[in-house]
């Protein structure tokens, strides 16, 4: 555990249910009140209160004007990526973004002609599945196997996919599989980069969720070589549960890279949120506990949840992911029509995310956010059973 960490002392409540309905929350107010949403990337747990202690003492100052990020949030993050991934980088290295899709977005735009190939891993949600066409680029869909112990990559059909993609849009770890790329995998998909002379652009926004005592490993940290092909997208946003303050980062450690990402810029993303600033500094550098305990509370869901399946609903296919708050049900078995989103929000008024969403072959899969009490997440797969028994 790093000193950032902290100590384990303090308890920290996620067991709380915290009404959210008439908060303007995007999770909770798709569906009519007797839904329960579980279908977007967003938790339903307190932010940390080291966090809220910062933006508390920021709104003390009257005057919320545009904002840059100071020194000090560049220097938290350097220590951070050192103490945690034993990755250096410089605090000018860092380029502050409203958020990971523009981020991926900006990549494209700044290195890729329009009709270039860009390759992505299914399923993959939906934002980067898009990003392609926005810019119009050709996307190759490559999807991930499944084995004994989840999804991994396929390396000879990556391979071949690499010899015609300009870009690779990588997921470490995966949205929605939660497969975190071994370092076997990633140097593996650097050297078919380097190879290809192939722009790398890796959304680790889930990196700092990883379950069993694995480690996160950001494919730039591999050798100087692969640093100078690839972006790498972060965020607080996820781990911390803020994502309503529009708040990331890339890491970019060539210049010649970093002046053309930055020269993407115009005319799509403007400054950063002021207080997404203020939140992001106050946990890297003070909530690190919190995210200790988040992670057991997360892992434990995650076990709870294959258990409770295993129990009452034994024909889903359940691979525990190996980081994050999402899991992907092959639903298939059940034969609940052409989709099972719909099947679990009309018979068990269930919010979950439709598989469609995350590539073509999906129809029979769903993904549902385990970031929630475990009484709520227990009600759901209830709800679940319930309405597959009464068919």
């Amino acid at each position: 555990m790093s000193r950032r960490d902290g100590a384990r002392s303090r308890v920290y409540d996620f067991d709380t249910v915290h009404e959210r309905r008439e908060t303007g929350s995007t999770k909770w107010s798709r569906y009519p009140a007797d839904v329960l949403p579980l279908w977007i990337a967003d938790m339903d747990f307190a932010v940390a209160p080291e966090i809220l202690s910062a933006l508390r003492l920021r709104l003390e100052h009257p005057v919320l004007g545009y904002a840059v990020a100071k020194a000090e949030l560049r220097e938290t993050i350097v220590e951070d990526l050192v103490e945690r991934f034993d990755w250096r980088i410089a605090p000018d290295d860092i380029v502050f973004l409203p958020g990971v899709e523009p981020g991926f977005n900006m990549a494209l735009k700044a290195r890729l002609a329009p009709g270039e190939a860009v390759l992505v891993q299914t399923p993959m949600y939906r934002p980067i599945l898009d990003a392609p066409r926005h810019w119009g680029l050709e996307r190759l869909d490559v999807p991930l196997v499944r084995g004994p112990e989840g999804y991994e990559p396929d390396r000879d059909a990556l391979a071949r996919a690499l010899r015609r993609s300009r870009a690779f849009l990588l997921c470490n770890p995966h949205n929605p599989t939660g497969h975190v790329y071994t370092r076997d995998d990633l140097a593996f998909i650097a050297a078919t980069c380097e190879a290809n002379d192939t722009l790398i652009v890796s959304d680790e926004i889930h990196c700092d969720l990883v379950f069993d005592g694995r480690r996160h490993i950001p494919i730039a940290s591999l050798a100087p070589e692969v640093a100078r092909r690839t972006i790498t997208l972060m965020s607080a946003s996820k781990t911390y549960n803020i994502p309503g303050l529009k708040t990331a980062f890339a890491v970019i450690q060539d210049p010649a890279l970093r002046e053309a990402f930055n020269g993407a810029r115009s005319g799509m993303v403007d400054s950063v949120n002021l207080m997404g600033l203020e939140a992001t500094l106050a946990a890297y550098r003070d909530a690190g506990a919190w995210r200790v305990a988040l992670i057991d509370y997360l892992q434990a869901n995650r076990d709870v949840l294959a258990r409770e399946l295993a129990r009452l609903l034994p024909d889903i296919v359940y691979h525990a992911p190996q980081a994050s708050f999402l899991a992907w049900l092959d639903c298939r078995a059940l034969d609940l029509g052409p989709s099972p989103q719909r099947f679990f929000l009309d018979e068990a008024k269930l919010g979950l995310y439709a598989g469609e969403a995350f590539g073509a072959g999906y129809e029979g899969f769903v993904r549902l956010n385990f970031g929630c009490t475990r009484a709520t997440l227990l009600t759901a797969v209830e709800r679940m059973a319930a309405a597959v028994a009464r068919r």
